[in-house]
C-alpha cells in the first residue's frame, strides 16, 4: 500500500517509516495520523518485522508536531479536528508500544510538540548531534498530547518533564542524552549508517523477548510489587517454552552464539 504522507519500506526484517512532509517540517496532519495508524496496525500483524525505524524526511526535522496551520483554518471545528488527529495518533502509538518489535527513533533534526511525543514513545532513540528537542505546546496555548505526558515523566522524571512542558526549554542532542531522552548521539553524517547498524543488530535478536520487556516496562510503574512479579513470571515462562528461549538456553549450554528466529 502507498501513502501520501509517509514512506514505508520493509527489508531485512526491518520496517522503515519516514514521515515525508519536509516542506512543513514533517508536521502531523489528520491524514498523516491516519496513515501512521494504518501502518501501526499493519506492522502489528506482520511477524516477519522484527524492528521498526521511525524518522522524518530531509535534514531539518524529525517532526515539528501537529500541523498547526490546519488548526487555524476553522476555529469552530478545531476541537473535532483534534479529536480525530489524536484518536488516530494515539491508536498508532498504542499499537507500536504493545507490539513485539522494538521501535527505534532516528532523530535527524527538530523534534517539537508531537514530534517530541513520538520520540518519547519510541523504545530506543538515536539522534544526530544537530538534533533539538522541545515541547512547544504552551507556546500556542495548548497542552501535551501524543502520549508524551505518559512516557516523558517516566523517562526523565516529573521535574524535568514539567520544565520542558511549561518553560518550553530547547534541549540540544547532548542535553537530551544527558537527560536520558535519547540513547545515543552521533555526528549528523553518520546517523543513517549508525541507525541501520543498530536496527540490524536488533533484528537478529529474540523479538518475542523484546516484546515481553516492552510489556513489563509499560506495567512497571502502575502495578504493585506482587502483581509486577506475577507479570515477570508469566513473561519468562512464555519465553522459556518458545523457540527463541529454547535456542538461547541451548546456545548458552553449548557455548555458542544463539541464532534467534524471532519466534
Amino acid at each position: 500500500m502507498t501513502y501520501s504522507n509517509l514512506d514505508l519500506t520493509i527489508s531485512r526484517q526491518i520496517a522503515r517509516i519516514v514521515i515525508n512532509r519536509p516542506e512543513v517540517y514533517n508536521a502531523v496532519s489528520l491524514e498523516t495520523a491516519k496513515e501512521l495508524c494504518d501502518v501501526a496496525n499493519r506492522l502489528g500483524g506482520d511477524r516477519s518485522v522484527r524492528v521498526i525505524m521511525l524518522t522524518g524526511a530531509g535534514d531539518k526535522a524529525f517532526s515539528a508536531g501537529g500541523d498547526v496551520a490546519t488548526f487555524a483554518q476553522d476555529p469552530e471545528t478545531v476541537g473535532l479536528l483534534l479529536k480525530e488527529i489524536t484518536g488516530y495518533l494515539h491508536m498508532a502509538i498504542a499499537r507500536l508500544a504493545w507490539g513485539n518489535a522494538p521501535v527505534l527513533g532516528v532523530v535527524n533534526g527538530v523534534a517539537a510538540g508531537g514530534g517530541l511525543s513520538l520520540v518519547a514513545a519510541c523504545d530506543l532513540v538515536i539522534a544526530a548531534d544537530s538534533a533539538t528537542f522541545t515541547s512547544a505546546f504552551t507556546k500556542i496555548g495548548l497542552v501535551p498530547d501524543g502520549s508524551v505526558s505518559y512516557f516523558l515523566p517516566r523517562i526523565i522524571g516529573i521535574r524535568r518533564a514539567a520544565e520542558l512542558f511549561i518553560c518550553n526549554r530547547v534541549l540540544t542532542a547532548a542535553e537530551a542524552l544527558d537527560w536520558g531522552l535519547v540513547n545515543r548521539v552521533v555526528p549528523r553524517a553518520d546517523l543513517a549508517t549508525a541507525a541501520e547498524a543498530w536496527a540490524l543488530d536488533l533484528a537478529s535478536g529474540p523479538t518475542q523477548a523484546y516484546g515481553g520487556i516492552k510489556r513489563l516496562l509499560l506495567h512497571s510503574l502502575t502495578e504493585s510489587l506482587e502483581s509486577q512479579m506475577e507479570h515477570e513470571t508469566r513473561e519468562i515462562v512464555s519465553m522459556a517454552i518458545g523457540s527463541d528461549g529454547r535456542e538461547g538456553v541451548r546456545a548458552f549450554v553449548e557455548k555458542r552464539k544463539p541464532r534467534f528466529a524471532g519466534q
